[in-house]
């Protein structure tokens, strides 16, 4: 497996009213993050928070090109960015125990942290399509170019590792500094990676690693 260090290019937060920054997703022009009780969107050049959603967020976030959806204890909520409604649920499918989420191939893609796995669920049924088997706890997951990357946080270490999506091999990994730790993660499609920060309240910007 190729190691490195993880590069952060920018530190944003913490931001006010904001205790911990758990899921982290990306609509092509700002950042969203949940923080516990609301969605919040974050222009990632200027670093500001924009507007908020109010909904339960305890864990991972996504979007699909049109619709949020964001881990609510057991469950996974579609959300409507423009209205804040919840449109749908589905049931996640670590009960509780969830913690990253994806969009990728009209799929949701969702880590269940202490089984190590990341799972493919029917974004319409939350019925289980594949799992993954990792080797480390998975917080936050992103597909970028074909590749899948997930998060890690054991106590003081964490890091970004891309691994084989159809064996679980670990291929790279990128470590983060000690108390850096990485809850949500999410890819911008080019060089760059949204990092939430737990209870930290921030977000991290860290370089995606150019291939060639």
């Amino acid at each position: 497996m190729k190691r490195s260090t993880a590069e952060i290019l920018r530190e944003e937060g913490p931001f006010p009213g904001v205790d911990a920054v758990h899921g982290v997703t990306y609509d092509g022009k700002q950042v969203w993050f949940a923080s516990g009780n609301k969605l919040t969107a974050l222009d990632p050049a200027s670093g500001k928070t924009l507007r908020s959603i109010d909904v339960a967020a305890h864990a991972g976030t996504a979007f699909d090109g049109r619709y949020l959806f964001q881990i609510a204890e057991d469950r996974i909520q579609k959300i409507d960015p423009d209205s804040g409604r919840v449109l749908a649920t589905i049931p996640a499918p670590g009960g509780g125990a969830d913690s990253g989420l994806a969009w990728a191939e009209g799929s949701l893609w969702v880590g269940h942290y202490r089984a190590r796995q990341i799972h493919q669920v029917d974004p319409e049924t939350g019925a289980v399509l594949r799992t993954i088997e990792s080797n480390r706890f998975i917080t936050g997951v992103s597909w970028v170019d074909g590749e899948l990357w997930h998060g890690t946080w054991e106590g003081d270490d964490s890091e970004l590792r891309r691994i084989d999506p159809r064996t679980g091999e670990a291929l790279e990994s990128l470590q983060m500094p000690p108390g850096a730790g990485v809850s949500g993660l999410e890819s911008d499609g080019a060089d760059r990676f949204f990092c939430g920060g737990g209870n930290s309240g921030k977000l991290r910007i860290v370089r995606r690693p150019a291939r060639g």
